[in-house]
């Protein structure tokens, strides 16, 4: 029986992993690279041990380095989590080799399912249906235009051993296949080492269903029902939700028998999701089989919130010989589970990863059906070394509808400072009405660009601004700067203090009265409309002022933190994040020659011009890879290519200029 467990994992996954090991008394060790070891996860276990090296391939993908991490700490199993080495059958054969319990499915279910073409070849046989698609051979761009011609436009490029959406390439005809091609295999490479891709129908707007399966030791294959994980971006799910809200019994049992059947025709030990896309834009329902991940999923406390088994546990049970706990009729569902990922990105800028110090993370919400799975914690570095994801946000309700409401509230009450994450595009996408009438294909963010720039409404941006003009104004009035007056005083009473709010491109102009130090009533002047402020209660917190004001008619609680010109605003109804502009503009330093720059750090991985060459608008220049995703950098005007600054492998940092363009 497993006493000792290495997780050979980072982030949230560790803790979540760590949570059932207490649970069931065993022991648990973690493994870290350099920039994660401050992180809780390192913390959490009873033991830790340090990889050394910074990026994923210098640790968490070093069997080895895992290897004699579970020796020295004494661990006699290991549990891969997702993503890294999970799906990595020689990684699993590995653990077993050295005596170890190799908590996951065996390596040949790995190996059936480790690469999407032979996925495919197997899904066949067991009566799956499949999309047509083609192996790219050979590195002659005419012969891949004849097999995507074969397939039929529009096709999908895809990496072979491709998961999270990496190595994905739509092309809608012939012009764009080899740049799709080259572009693919080069990501493929860095992410799996396995540049094998392959070209596949591409369905514009299905919707994405995956079935939960189960099998052990004993021969006993069952599923616990489907999740619909439709609403992504770059082919990667944010929003992940049980049951589907278009399946009806029928379909839903046709593709649950499906899923077991596959499992079962190759022997499946463990937790698996078979994953299809669902076509019902015809009126004729059809599903196709897309891939099946060899490991627990992202999107696991879903099934775990309806059914209400402990997946994690069942992997740990089965590694140890242990049978399934239910059979098939055993296993009930109730209510319906929502949860998105909370990243560290900016949806209004293309869902660029960010980074930084994270100041401030805290949950408003601990209703019951709330479930918060977090990698994070107050004073976290978020590091461009690996994936941005922060924490799973998970609610639990008797309806979708009451799902939806609750989790977008609980999102709106967190308080998240100093790191620009995806938080109000979630709440929106939860809020939209489609959303909420199930109307959630692939293409849903494509369909809803209007989400990207999602805020606060009105009336709680006006509250979020009165507060953070008072909380100023009142530490500038009690400054004791000056022995003869307050800092802001004015000799010429007629005249109202200024303050500009700057919010990414939003300025706000707030012109105010401010009677005395004490007052309780504010004028204020927003945009040019007036409006009246009564502070009903103003209390210092540590590092914040906590605001209960009437604006307008209207009391909210509006709690404001500063970190020098940078402000935060935080009530029920949602976040802002200012900053109080300078009063006067200081001179302008001496700009670097200008040009297209690095959207953030990461590493150079093709450099597309050279210098003398013209380019048009929109033209590739460099393409970089950072977060585990690559970053087209482009022309932003028709010109000539004056430097290349930049090599293919360098390490760049972010804001860098790549390339100068006249």
């Amino acid at each position: 029986m497993i006493r000792t467990l290495l997780v050979a994992n980072r982030g949230e996954i560790a803790c979540r992993i760590f949570r059932t090991c207490r649970i069931m008394g065993i022991r648990t060790v973690a493994v870290y690279a350099a920039p994660d070891a401050s992180l809780p996860f390192v913390r959490e276990a009873d033991i830790a041990v340090a990889l050394g090296g910074s990026s994923a391939t210098e640790s968490y993908l070093v069997i080895d380095k895992i290897l004699d991490a579970a020796r020295r700490s004494g661990a006699d199993a290991i549990h891969p989590g997702f993503g890294f080495l999970s799906e990595n059958a020689s990684f699993a054969q590995a653990v077993i080799d050295a005596g170890l319990t190799w908590v996951g499915p065996t390596p040949a279910n790995i190996a059936a399912m480790g690469t999407k073409v032979e996925a495919k070849v197997l899904a066949v046989a067991a009566g799956v249906p499949v999309l047509p698609s083609a192996v790219v051979q050979g590195d002659d761009p005419s012969g891949w235009a004849a097999i995507a011609t074969s397939v039929g436009y529009p096709v999908l490029v895809k990496a072979s051993s491709g998961g999270g959406g990496r190595g994905m390439r739509i092309v809608v005809s012939a012009t764009g296949l080899a740049d799709a091609v080259i572009g693919a295999r080069r990501e493929a490479l860095a992410s799996f080492g396995d540049a094998t891709v392959f070209v596949e129908r591409y369905l514009p707007a299905p919707r994405h269903i995956e079935f939960q399966v189960f099998g052990d030791t004993h021969g006993n294959v069952i599923h616990l029902g489907e999740r619909e994980c439709s609403v992504q971006r770059r082919h990667q799910k944010i929003v992940e939700e049980a049951p589907s809200p278009v399946l009806g019994e029928e379909m839903r049992a046709k593709m649950a028998g499906a899923a077991v059947g596959l499992a079962r025709a190759i022997g499946y030990v463990g937790a698996g999701t078979v994953e299809y896309l669902y076509d019902d834009s015809t009126g004729s329902p059809e599903f196709f089989f897309l891939e099946m991940n060899t490991r627990l999923q992202v999107e696991h406390p879903v099934t775990e919130c309806l059914t209400g088994a402990d997946l994690v546990q069942w992997q740990i049970d089965v590694a140890n010989g242990l049978p399934l706990p239910l059979d098939q009729e055993q296993v009930e569902r109730r209510g319906h589970a929502i949860e998105v990922r909370l990243y560290a990105e900016d949806p209004a800028n293309g869902f660029l990863p960010t980074f930084g110090h994270l100041h401030t993370y805290e949950i408003g919400r601990t209703d019951s059906g709330l479930r918060y799975e977090h990698g994070v914690e107050s004073g976290s570095q978020i590091t461009t070394f690996f994936d941005p994801m922060l924490a799973k946000v998970i609610a639990h309700a008797p309806t979708r509808i009451a799902a939806a409401t609750r989790l977008a509230d609980a999102l709106s009450a967190m308080a998240i400072h100093g790191v620009v994450v995806n938080r109000d595009y979630l709440v929106a996408v939860l809020s939209d009405a489609d959303f909420l009438a199930g109307s959630t294909t692939t293409a849903f963010v494509d369909t809803h660009p209007g989400l990207l720039s999602a805020g606060l409404s009105p009336a709680e941006e006006l509250a979020h601004v009165a507060a953070v003009v008072v909380s100023s104004a009142r530490s500038r009035h009690a400054s004791n700067r000056w022995s003869f007056a307050p800092t802001g005083w004015r000799n010429v009473p007629s005249q109202r203090h200024e303050m500009t709010l700057c919010s990414g491109e939003r300025s706000v102009r707030v012109d105010y009265e401010w009677p005395t130090a004490h007052a309780d009533r504010v004028q204020l002047m927003i945009d040019g409309i007036d409006h009246s402020v009564r502070i009903v209660r103003h209390e210092r917190a540590a590092g914040a002022d906590d605001l209960t004001m009437d604006v307008d008619g209207l009391t909210r609680s509006v709690r404001v933190t500063s970190r020098g010109e940078n402000v935060w605003a935080n009530s029920s109804g949602g976040q802002s994040a200012w900053t109080v502009a300078p009063r006067f503009t200081p001179p302008a330093a001496g700009a670097a020659a200008g040009g297209p720059i690095a959207p953030v750090p990461g590493r150079v991985v093709a450099v597309h011009v050279v210098v003398g060459q013209t380019v048009a608008a929109g033209d590739a220049l460099v393409t970089m890879e950072a977060m585990k995703m690559e970053h087209r950098i482009e022309a932003n005007a028709d010109g000539v290519i004056a430097e290349v600054l930049c090599a293919v492998g360098d390490q760049v940092d972010a804001h860098q200029v790549l390339v100068v363009l006249d």
